[in-house]
């Protein structure tokens, strides 16, 4: 089942080049009504092809100067799910994946130098009950960053 057809992939690229552009903008540059633009904008996100509309914050300008990738051993995993709440209550973990292999989580999380980044490792992370262990590699900056191809 197909969730997009070919007008729904022409907004998604155009909104993938300029998330800002409005959908009177859009409408013109498709030959349609802005009201199409906006419920088929709409729809996309009722079934989850588009999930989020909100700025992308640059992290150095906002203070974080530091930004590590942490996997996480659980003591336990039918725990995860009170791990998980918890990691959700620290707002510097900006990511966490469900991963196979050494690690039960792959974490990332910003800090804004590498006392806050231990602070936040070892106090708040390293002391959530079931956590095992951690490891962090720390990240010295994104190459590249997209979103899929749209086909």
């Amino acid at each position: 089942m197909h969730l997009i057809d070919e007008f729904d992939k022409k907004i998604i690229s155009i909104l993938n080049k300029d998330g800002r552009m409005s959908f009177l903008n859009i409408s013109k540059e498709l030959g349609v009504s802005n009201t199409m633009v906006h419920q088929r904008v709409n729809k996309l996100i009722e079934k989850g092809v588009i999930t989020a509309i909100k700025p992308i914050l640059n992290e150095k300008k906002m203070g974080y100067d530091l930004s590590s990738f942490t996997g996480i051993t659980l003591e336990k995993d039918y725990v995860h799910g009170t791990v998980i709440e918890a990691l959700k209550k620290i707002p510097e973990v900006t990511e966490c994946y469900f991963v196979a292999g050494d690690y039960t989580f792959f974490l990332r999380v910003v800090a804004k130098n590498s006392d806050d980044l231990r602070e936040l490792l070892y106090e708040k992370i390293d002391k959530i009950p079931g956590v095992y262990k951690t490891v962090s590699m720390i990240d010295f900056g994104c190459a590249f960053k997209r979103n899929v191809k749209v086909e």
